[in-house]
């Protein structure tokens, strides 16, 4: 049985399911950003309590399929910019078009229903995100974090990050506490 869960984006929401799961007696085979697969099925009453334990840490059981199909939009897009190296060989829409098996007008239509944004500015909002964060770490130069985040040029990710944040990189990683949003408020 497959799980669904809707602001899952990162390490420790696949930890908290994990928990939630263990302390029901549920076994699973996988839990990975946006699902979880159960081993056999869980009872009606074990899914509510399940979502209602999740619900405590931002987490949200769903069920209907729009939602789980965005759901699983953002859970691609979130691994590839946070945590994966791939450099995808094709643009965005023929990725996500190969990854979910939908046609991308399709997907792109219903993630701006549900979203109220369009599949591209979520990308580039995740994008200009893990590059503050690689900022803020100050473990890698300018150029080896456009590298890293598939940027054709240092030009290129400096105007987009200032086009978004409003600063450029430099002025950004001189600020005593730079601003960050958490990933499932993106």
């Amino acid at each position: 049985m497959k799980l669904y869960i809707k602001n899952m984006v990162c390490i420790r929401c696949q930890a908290v399911v994990r928990d939630e799961l263990e302390k029901m007696g549920l076994s699973y085979s996988y839990v990975k950003i946006g699902e979880a697969e159960l081993v056999g099925n869980a009872r009606p009453e074990q899914l509510i309590h399940l979502a209602f334990a999740l619900k405590k840490s931002g987490l949200v059981l769903i069920d209907d399929r729009k939602s789980i199909l965005v759901e699983k939009i953002k859970g691609v897009i979130i691994s590839l910019v946070h945590y994966t190296e791939e450099q995808i060989k094709v643009n965005l829409s023929d990725y996500l078009s190969e990854k979910l098996n939908y046609d991308y007008t399709y997907l792109s239509n219903l993630f701006s229903e549900v979203n109220g944004t369009s599949i591209e500015k979520f990308y580039l909002t995740h994008k200009i995100e893990r590059a503050k964060e690689l900022i803020v770490y100050n473990e890698l130069n300018l150029t080896e974090i456009a590298y890293k985040l598939h940027y054709s040029s240092v030009a290129h990710l400096s105007n987009q990050f200032r086009q978004y944040t409003g600063l450029t990189p430099s002025r950004f990683k001189k600020l005593r506490n730079p601003e960050r949003i958490r990933l499932e408020n993106v």
